[in-house]
């Protein structure tokens, strides 16, 4: 009866940083894992449950609404103000879900990071499946409002899917960042969040840069403004402007932001187990 060969561990200096992105991918099952407790854990435990995805959104469109469409008397184009409101929100929504999840991520599971050795990146990248599954609901609601109003969707929806791509990758970069310097400087918890009030009102959530040409190269550089105005032309069938200078701003940076990011989060990736 032959033995059982023994099995070889071999220690390979560097080795960490060569086989990365297959780790990466050989940690998939935690990737998934990780994306469903957050799920879980942000519905089960909340006393609306799914209705919140629904509430929030619904006050915002309504106070938005109220300050640029009857207050600041923006431009709405000929379509109903809540529908340029509501399908700004949905862009912005998966930002700001998506940047803070990626953002807090590392903190958030310091006692998983501390203990075990995996890829640290598949950490924010899972806190992305919450951002996307909070946009399916609004994007339900915002679908059932348009047929309310009367307008529906054509074949420019084909191409939602890219500018959420482009919106996550905006997110995921920016998060990788928070997320590291968040390690080793606390303060940026408190940071995230001022970048966020900010960055409401200089993203055109409430109204249409299409009828702001004056304005509308200034807005460009903010690269959501693009995701945006993408986003309304899609849903809204054309009859918002896509502005194209401005898409390809956003491309610039979303590719920078996005290397960038992993370039310092890997850097200082080997520091998180002993700084956290």
């Amino acid at each position: 009866m032959s033995a059982t060969p023994t099995p070889e561990l071999i220690l390979e200096a560097g080795r960490t940083s060569r086989h990365y992105w297959a780790d990466l991918w050989r940690y998939r099952e935690l990737l998934g894992f990780l994306a469903w407790r957050d799920i879980k854990v942000r519905y089960k435990q909340a006393a609306l449950g799914i209705a919140w995805a629904v509430i929030q959104p619904a006050v915002q469109t309504v106070l938005l609404t109220f300050v640029f469409g009857k207050l600041a008397k923006m431009p709405d184009g000929g379509l109903p103000y809540p529908l340029i409101v509501l399908t700004g929100l949905l862009p912005w929504q998966l930002f700001t879900s998506a940047f803070s999840g990626a953002g807090n991520s590392l903190v958030g599971n310091s006692h998983l990071i501390s203990k075990v050795y995996f890829p640290r990146l598949v950490v924010p990248l899972s806190s992305l499946a919450v951002a996307l599954v909070d946009f399916a609901i609004m994007l339900v609601l915002a679908l059932a409002v348009m047929a309310a109003f009367g307008i529906h969707p054509g074949w420019q929806l084909l191409a939602l899917p890219l500018f959420l791509l482009l919106g996550l990758v905006i997110a995921l970069g920016a998060g990788l960042w928070i997320a590291a310097l968040t390690v080793k400087f606390r303060d940026f918890r408190f940071i995230t969040p001022f970048i966020l009030q900010i960055g409401m009102f200089v993203t055109p959530v409430g109204f249409r840069t299409d009828h702001l040409p004056n304005w509308r190269d200034l807005l460009a550089l903010n690269p959501l403004a693009g995701v945006v105005d993408g986003v309304r032309w899609s849903l809204l069938a054309g009859r918002s402007e896509l502005h194209l200078p401005g898409l390809a701003s956003s491309a610039v940076v979303a590719t920078i932001l996005l290397f960038t990011g992993l370039w310092y989060f890997r850097k200082t990736e080997r520091q998180f187990a002993d700084i956290i």
